[in-house]
């Protein structure tokens, strides 16, 4: 039960992106605390960062609330975590543990605080017994990584919040997380098994579930700190048992305030139970012994139909009794929400009619008794008059699960386009009574002209709500705590927690008194003493809380309009409210799958995720952080790792469009300043590319003679590592008129222009000839531009957007109305479809022409795709790179339905990006990044496919990075794959 735990440990599993490519450092000097900074950055083999930078990242969390922390430490060992809480005791600073940051309530950020960030480096799960279903962990091992390692032995961790891919271990015990199986499995505080803790005052021991007697006095007995401290609680216990019998009540959810009820001798005086929730409030996490659940073998999923979500709750107490694992309720709004945020999931096909749902899933220990489960599960829903879908194939399950979990990012924008925030985002009630409480907040809401989406875990009368609070307004603050503390009164009336899952912090701490008689707020404060009577550790939180209307990071937006070049039509011409999207949900910061955020992946730095740059341009608009505006270093550095992939524009659940962001900061930041040489080098490509197509034969020698090269490298800004792209002895419109010259075009033909991208035009002029042979095959007429048209792109991404409205006007004026156009390179393609409009659209002389030419805008295979039943077969498998401008922008279901037409065994990769990215790979200082971004994943499929299988790429970029890195394997555009099913012809 007691006593320091340290010793060597088998790892497990990490939940770490891979090496860093570079230990990018904080370059700049302390703004508070310089001796307390350099006492740190000596004593600790971790990261210590003081500057703004980090500063400005770390002062939100995904909560309402902003507080610039003091500073950053990321240790990398538990010596360093002592080490740290040492030198903030003797300077007098105040800590916050940290995971990963996606705390609703506040508690992850501290004015003035040392933030301890545990995800970056420790990070391990240490030890995995499945006899004992227990797990060691560290503070900062992700949920999903124990649940990979638990998975082979058909067990799993029974919390899964909706943030899983990210949410670390010791946030969850910090706020006793629970997710949608809590309902089967239990909370977070149901799950531990005991818990390793150090003090602020430097004391160490381990805590434990329940314990006897003669274990207690035992405990009571020890000397020192440790004695003392078991003393005073289990008195604290003693003397108010009637009390803790009675003051708290009785229902699943219940997460609000410290659970000293845990202390009753009939729980066996459950210190980890008692410290699970405490929101980092008592003690520093080194490391947790957590127990683990057998996972069923196979699930199905029952869907049940209602007529709203509030009929919905109304039937979770009579369906309670057939025990599924889950029960999450939904309405019509959420739908609404996830329609109006992008294109229509298919999933949605298979939910029943109705406007509220039930999701409920049953398991079993084989498919058959899974699917037997469910269908006795769905009638009894029929028999109580709803309809009901059982749903048991995998894939389909994921896709359902997939609306649910995006429910917290989703939910920020309403159906209607409004802002929605946290603040009253989880309360409970006991399930019996959720029907009518939800009736109640609806009408509460609309009493105080307020809308939100409500949904959560029915089962255990659990309601997410995000509400549109006016917190932009002068009188948002009053809306804002009239509403809380109405809400609070309402909950407690139902017999409810302010808290069913996300734990209090500044937005629920201060309403406590609502839910508690005074006798027990003032149990917690004196618990709390016990652990920490300096009140060093998360100061402001649960106890002496912060006011709930206080250091709302609304506060201090600029009123002023600013001068911009992009329309942000959906956030109402402004920057402010495009970074604002962002409210911390984290999904940029999940390392395993999609395109967002490849500079993350390859660096682990919080300022190089989607989500730290738009805390660091929030901050810039703010302007008392980052004073500098559009001069701004640190958001500078911070969006040089950017590859402007555009992963984040599909990726991230609320959209944050961080490769527009950045085109408008280089605008502004080198606006009538010298620029990088990669600006003037790359971001002029397509010119340079025209100049040595007239003597192709000497830029080739150029290119061929190492000194000459290197000289060119140095002055064009190009990285030396990269290999400079060979230029073909002729361009394809060259090509191009030769080819028409000789076989002119049928002219009673559809017309297709296919569009002669720079790539396509002046490096690889093969793939434009294999399109327009595929597509006279098809029975079009080809034709080109009469002149030299451009997309843009490169001055787009590298910020010279003036330059870019001239080039794309004179594009759109030289394009023939009506004829659709074929674009071959992702990222062309989507700079048409739409960089194009929102640069010109609302120019009064081409705008209407530039959202024409926008509208008109096909991909290769979109065109292909109508004619698939005349593509011959090319047997034989594939594997498949897909540009993130194509992921993010322009979509991939008529590329698969051709490749499938073709008879190609085609596996599309989940690599993200492939680090290259445009300009971003071949720019001096980005090669490391940008081969650790290929090295993920997309590299090791390169080596270890087998010689006959294909490489599909249709991004030049792709392509490039794959030749250079990969060993020499050539990439095949789409087009070639076709013309090369063509020219074999092996009909069905």
């Amino acid at each position: 039960m007691t006593g320091t735990r340290r010793g060597e440990a088998v790892t497990v599993a990490t939940s770490r992106p891979p090496t860093p490519a570079r230990r990018v450092p904080d370059r700049h000097t302390p703004d508070r605390h310089p001796d307390l900074a350099a006492a740190l950055t000596a004593a600790i083999s971790g990261e210590v960062r003081f500057g703004t930078a980090e500063r400005t990242v770390y002062s939100h969390d995904a909560s309402n609330y902003r507080h610039l922390p003091a500073g950053v430490v990321k240790p990398a060992d538990p010596d360093d975590v002592r080490a740290t809480v040492a030198l903030c005791r003797e300077h007098g600073v105040p800590l916050v543990p940290r995971g990963a940051g996606t705390s609703i309530g506040g508690q992850a950020i501290g004015p003035g605080a040392v933030v301890l960030d545990f995800r970056r480096h420790l990070d391990r799960v240490t030890a995995l017994d499945p006899d004992r279903r227990t797990a060691r962990v560290q503070p900062g091992a992700v949920l999903d990584t124990l649940r990979a390692a638990a998975r082979p032995h058909g067990l799993t961790f029974g919390p899964d919040p909706s943030t899983h891919s990210r949410c670390t271990l010791g946030g969850m015990i910090g706020n006793d997380s629970c997710g949608s199986h809590s309902l089967a499995w239990g909370r977070t505080a149901d799950n531990v098994d005991s818990l390793d803790l150090l003090l602020a005052d430097g004391t160490e021991l381990t805590v434990g579930g329940p314990t006897g007697p003669e274990e207690r006095a035992r405990l009571r007995r020890l000397p020192g700190r440790a004695g003392e401290l078991h003393r005073a609680l289990q008195d604290l216990a003693a003397d108010h048992l009637a009390l803790l019998r009675q003051g708290f009540p009785e229902l699943p959810r219940r997460v609000s305030g410290y659970a000293l009820d845990a202390l009753l001798p009939e729980r066996g005086h459950d210190l980890a139970r008692a410290l699970t929730g405490t929101e980092g409030t008592c003690a520093v996490l080194l490391g947790a012994t957590v127990r683990l659940v057998a996972a069923p073998a196979a699930r199905a999923l029952v869907v049940a139909g209602y007529p709203d979500e509030t009929a919905a709750a109304d039937a979770v107490p009579a369906l309670l009794p057939h025990r599924p694992l889950t029960m999450e309720g939904m309405g019509a709004d959420l739908i609404a929400a996830l329609l109006a945020a992008g294109p229509r999931p298919p999933a949605l096909d298979r939910l029943p009619a109705g406007q509220g749902w039930l999701f409920m899933e049953v398991g079993g220990d084989t498919p058959a008794a899974a699917e037997d489960a469910a269908r006795t599960l769905a009638g009894a829903v029929r028999r109580d008059g709803a309809a009901a879908a059982v749903v048991t194939d995998p894939g389909e399950q994921r896709q359902l699960w997939g609306v649910r979990e995006a429910g917290a990012g989703i939910v920020t924008r309403l159906p209607g386009g409004g802002e929605a925030w946290p603040g009253w985002e989880d309360s409970a009630v006991p399930p019996q009574r959720l029907g009518g409480y939800l009736r109640e907040l609806r009408a509460l809401l609309a009493a105080h002209h307020l809308k939100g989406v409500p949904y959560g875990h029915f089962g255990e009368g659990c309601v997410h709500l995000r509400i549109d609070f006016p917190l932009a307004r002068t009188d948002g603050r009053a809306a804002f705590r009239r509403f809380l503390e109405d809400a609070a009164d309402l909950v407690v009336a139902h017999g409810g927690s302010l808290s069913g899952e996300h734990g209090d912090g500044q937005a629920r701490a201060e309403l406590l008194p609502r839910m508690y008689p005074p006798q027990l707020i003032e149990l917690f404060a004196r618990f709390k003493a016990i652990w920490d009577p300096e009140n060093l550790l998360n100061p402001g939180n649960l106890v002496d809380p912060r006011p709930l209307d206080r250091d709302l990071r609304l506060d201090g937006l600029p009123e002023r309009r600013l001068p911009l070049v992009f329309p942000y039509q959906d956030d109402d011409g402004s920057l402010a409210k495009a970074v604002h999207r962002c409210v911390g949900v984290a999904k940029c910061v999940d390392t395993t799958t999609g395109v967002m955020c490849p500079s993350y992946m390859a660096t682990g730095e919080e300022r190089h995720s989607t989500r730290g740059r738009a805390r660091l341009l929030a901050e810039m608009l703010r302007g008392d952080a980052i004073p500098d505006g559009w001069r701004s270093p640190e958001v500078r550095e911070a969006l040089d790792l950017c590859l402007a992939c555009k992963g984040c524009a599909s990726d991230c659940p609320v959209h944050v469009d961080m490769a527009t962001y950045k085109a408008e900061f280089l605008y502004h930041h080198y606006r009538h300043r010298p620029r990088p040489a990669a600006h003037y080098s790359m971001g002029w490509l397509p010119l340079w590319l025209r100049a040595a197509a007239l003597a192709p034969g000497a830029a080739d020698r150029v290119r061929r003679s190492p000194p000459l090269a290197a000289a060119l490298k140095r002055i064009a800004g190009i990285a030396p590592e990269r290999d400079l792209p060979a230029l073909p002895a002729e361009t394809f419109s060259r090509w191009f008129r030769r080819h028409r010259a000789a076989h002119p075009a049928d002219p009673g033909a559809p017309r297709l222009l296919l569009w002669p991208d720079t790539f396509s035009e002046h490096l690889e002029p093969q793939v434009a000839r294999a399109a327009v042979a595929v597509l006279e095959h098809l029975g079009y007429a080809v034709e080109l531009p009469d002149r030299a048209v451009c997309c843009g792109l490169t001055w787009i991404s590298t910020g010279q957007l003036g330059t870019a409205r001239r080039v794309l006007r004179r594009t759109v004026r030289t394009l023939p109305p009506d004829i659709p156009v074929v674009g071959l390179e992702p990222s062309c393609t989507t700079a048409l479809r739409d960089e194009l409009p929102a640069l010109l659209g609302r120019d009064p002389r081409d705008g209407a022409a530039a959202r024409a030419v926008a509208g008109r805008v096909r991909t290769f295979a979109e065109v292909v795709d109508a004619h698939a039943a005349a593509l011959p077969t090319l047997p034989g498998s594939a594997i498949t790179q897909v540009h993130c401008h194509q992921h993010a922008a322009l979509g991939t279901d008529a590329d698969r339905r051709v490749t499938a037409r073709l008879g190609l065994d085609n596996r599309v990769l989940d690599s993200g990006c492939c680090g290259l990215a445009g300009n971003f790979g071949f720019e001096r200082g980005h090669y490391e990044v940008s081969r650790a971004a290929a090295e993920r994943v997309l590299l090791p499929e390169i080596r270890a496919a087998a010689p006959e299988t294909l490489v599909l790429a249709d991004g030049f970029s792709c392509r490039t990075q794959i030749a250079q890195l990969g060993g020499g394997r050539r990439a095949l555009h789409l087009a070639e794959v076709v013309q090369r099913a063509l020219a074999e012809r092996q009909p069905d």
